[in-house]
């Protein structure tokens, strides 16, 4: 098999058209020559908007003999290549009496993407995780979910934030990273998903998404295939403490007072796992303040992201719901940028905790909703959230879980109570003042918004630099995407969980510094950021483990 990559076609191709291309690409002499070919990959190039292309890496099945020939010939060329093997390769598969002696099965703490595939390849491997999930089974926690956006009826461990599928339940479904990916560790990620019922298509389009209803029946496919294969996945157990004994991980202890034996635990918290976080620092486990980011959602029509980004050919089928990425570098210093962009969605509430508001983005597989939203948000470190008043020294890695409550709640009060967000008009953001009307755009965000003045002294929706960053940086995305600073966008606050603000640092075999036997992974642990990566990592946790359970 040869690839070809950067082979461009204009977006309005005949279907027909990519035989005849690879054939001239590869100066290949007889039809008979290509055998076949499969898209890898599909990008777009959208810089010149009259004149848009797609861009495709191609996997090319060629006759016998011909690979070798046709690699001497285009030697030089960095696009011709063989293609490289993506299959995943287990480390290793427990044999049939592993458990004869009665050891402690490993334990994976939380079920969202992270947990998922930490236990799915645990499972495959043989090695029969338990998995312990604080939330509901995800039917359940959808309608708890939702009981908070229709009634404004919170349930603290069943939400957003917790329950199976994770945070990435309620979200775009995004399914790219930019991590590096030696292993093609993404490509399994995907084949399981589609595998799961996701569309075939997320296996070559550049930006995959899937959105939230089809990420629910995916979950609950996924949770059969690891129980299938041994698994046991327990919702509503909630992990109170951690066993250690002279520095290493014995088991766990459940809220409801049953201990679980084991040697190997992974923590596959979400970044809102505050009790749990809470619990780990008093228990010794190493953990430092990391930086992150807060700041707020901002609605348009996607009507107007689509003709900005796509000029003439908006609405075209193949380009879809048109995205953004935006960066500023403010005058006083900080980064402000657009984070979790969700093309044709809305914005949801997001809290986990009683009278605290925090807002996130959600988009369903169609993207078709009326609005676009993204976080815009202002990049913080951990000497901006210290609690203790000091210039200098280490910050408490549980500083920064206080300093998204100070603004969680703060949002709660000017929104007035009931989980209503606090919002304002674009236009009124920049000059200072307060909304009291909506223009065009109707904010997404339920329970609902309140206009407000999001800068109001002494009663600010954030600290003063981000609210300075933010107000300088929309006019200067209007030179990047115009319409993007128009007066009657709709700011919604606060973004306050865009990473999580600490890490369970760990070494190089993906245990903790200071407890063996423990592995901390994904976004809550500070190793992941988004579906994808999450995903990522727990794959490499569970094959870290693997190794430490089965020999190299």
């Amino acid at each position: 098999m040869l690839r070809i990559t950067e082979l461009r076609l204009p977006l309005d191709h005949a279907e027909d058209a990519l035989r005849p291309a690879i054939e001239q690409r590869l100066g290949l002499g007889a039809a008979a020559q290509l055998l076949g070919f499969t898209v890898f990959k599909r990008s777009y190039d959208a810089r010149k908007k009259s004149a848009i292309q797609l861009i495709y890496t191609l996997d090319c099945e060629l006759a016998a003999g011909l690979e070798a020939e046709l690699l001497q010939r285009h030697a030089g060329d960095a696009h011709i290549k063989p293609s490289p093997d993506t299959n995943y390769q287990f480390v290793g598969h427990a044999p049939a009496d592993f458990y004869a002696q009665q050891r402690p099965r490993p334990v994976v703490v939380g079920f969202g993407p992270c947990g998922i595939f930490a236990a799915l390849i645990l499972a495959q491997m043989g090695l029969r995780p338990i998995v312990l999930e604080r939330g509901k089974p995800v039917r359940e926690r959808t309608k708890d979910t939702w009981g908070l956006w229709r009634t404004s009826e919170l349930n603290p461990e069943s939400n957003v934030q917790f329950g199976e599928g994770g945070a990435g339940t309620f979200s775009d479904g995004k399914l790219w990273s930019q991590i590096s990916d030696p292993r093609h560790l993404t490509r399994k990620v995907l084949n399981e998903f589609v595998k799961a019922g996701a569309p075939e298509e997320i296996l070559y389009v550049s930006k995959p998404h899937i959105g939230t209803f089809r990420l629910v029946s995916m979950v609950i496919k996924m949770r059969a295939d690891i129980e299938a294969l041994g698994g046991e996945i327990r919702f509503e157990q909630k992990v109170s403490d951690v066993l250690i004994e002279q520095g290493h991980v014995r088991g766990v202890l459940l809220a409801s007072g049953e201990q679980i034996a084991a040697d190997h635990v992974v923590l596959a918290l979400g970044h809102s796992a505050r009790d749990t976080f809470a619990m780990l620092h008093e228990r010794g486990v190493f953990m430092e303040a990391k930086p992150f980011s807060i700041g707020y959602r901002i609605e348009h029509p996607q009507s107007i992201i689509d003709a900005a980004r796509f000029g003439p050919n908006a609405g075209n089928e193949i380009l879809g719901a048109a995205d953004y990425k935006l960066v500023h570098h403010a005058k006083n210093g900080r980064s402000v940028y657009s984070f979790c962009m969700c093309p044709g969605g809305t914005v949801v509430a997001a809290t986990s905790e009683p009278e605290r508001v925090v807002t996130n983005g959600m988009s369903q597989y169609s993207r078709n909703e009326r609005n676009a939203n993204a976080g815009i948000v202002v990049g913080i470190s951990p000497q901006d959230y210290r609690q203790d008043g000091k210039t200098e020294g280490p910050v408490s890695p549980l500083d920064g879980m206080a300093f998204q409550r100070i603004w969680e709640s703060r949002a709660y009060e000017l929104g007035e109570g009931g989980y209503k967000a606090p919002g304002a008009l674009v236009g009124d953001f920049i000059k200072r003042q307060r909304s009291k009307v909506l223009g065009n755009v109707e904010p997404s965000y339920k329970p609902g918004v309140t206009l407000t003045d999001l800068q109001q002294k002494g009663r600010g929706s954030l600290p003063g630099y981000c609210l300075d960053a933010i107000r300088e940086a929309l006019p200067a995305f209007e030179r990047q995407i115009k319409g993007f600073s128009m007066a009657d966008a709709v700011l919604t606050g606060v973004e306050t969980r865009t990473s999580s603000p600490l890490r369970i640092t760990r070494g190089r075999d993906y245990q903790s510094l200071n407890v063996k036997g423990l592995y901390p992974a994904g976004e809550g642990a500070g190793y992941a950021g988004g579906i994808m990566s999450a995903g990522v990592d727990g794959i490499e946790v569970a094959e870290a483990l693997g190794r430490d359970l089965l020999g190299p």
